[in-house]
Parts: structure tokens; sequence; C-alpha cells
């Protein structure tokens, strides 16, 4: 699979009643992306904390998935939703293996979103 490192942002605006957003971006881990509050009014900007605030589907999907939150943003608040690709090397290679093309693909993938 071909990927785009272009698209690392979602924003929406809150309403008081929707509670689940799409992020339409690729993440390898729940903890590749980073959910934001921000107050319209004031620019005041809150992380919203996994599995307390919020929840995540589609890891590893190439067209991205959701977060759902436990309350709803209110109106007057922006959702922000940012990849956070973490700086690691998982990918390990056994000699004499045959060549491991997907997880190879996928370290590749990771290097470009994070580039």
């Amino acid at each position: 699979m071909t990927v785009s490192s272009t698209n690392t942002k979602n924003s929406y605006s809150g309403d008081g009643s929707v509670t689940v957003f799409a992020y339409t971006f690729k993440i390898f881990d729940d903890d590749d992306i980073s959910v934001i509050l921000r107050t319209d009014a004031t620019g005041t900007e809150t992380v919203q904390t996994k599995n307390t605030h919020y929840s995540v589907s589609g890891v590893g999907d190439a067209g991205g998935g959701n977060i759902t939150f436990v309350t709803a943003p209110a109106v007057g608040e922006t959702v922000v939703l940012i990849r956070q690709t973490s700086r690691t090397q998982d990918t390990d290679y056994t000699p004499n293996d045959p060549f491991p093309a997907d997880s190879h693909e996928d370290a590749l993938d990771k290097l470009t979103f994070i580039a």
C-alpha cells in the first residue's frame, strides 16, 4: 500500500451532541493520535486522555478511524485530531527467514509519517 504523509490533522466544531469524530489518516497504535479540545473564545487547548475522555477505533486502517468521546464536545469547542507517530523502530528481521514484506512496508510507512 502507498501512503501519504500530507494529511496529519482533522478539526471539527463541537455541538454538544455529536460524540464520534473521524480521523482520516492511518495510525499504527492508538497512542499515535493526539486528541485536543480547543476553547474557541480563548484559544486554550486541553489534551484529552485516552480511556478517560475518548476511545479510538480504526487502528491500522489506511483510511483512518474514529475518536469517540465519552461526553460530546460543547458548542464553542473545536476537536483537533493530530497524528503523533512515535519515534521508535519496532521491525526486527530474522536472518535466513523469508522476507517479511508486510512488516517491512509498515516500517517504511511509519518512516514516511515521521518524515
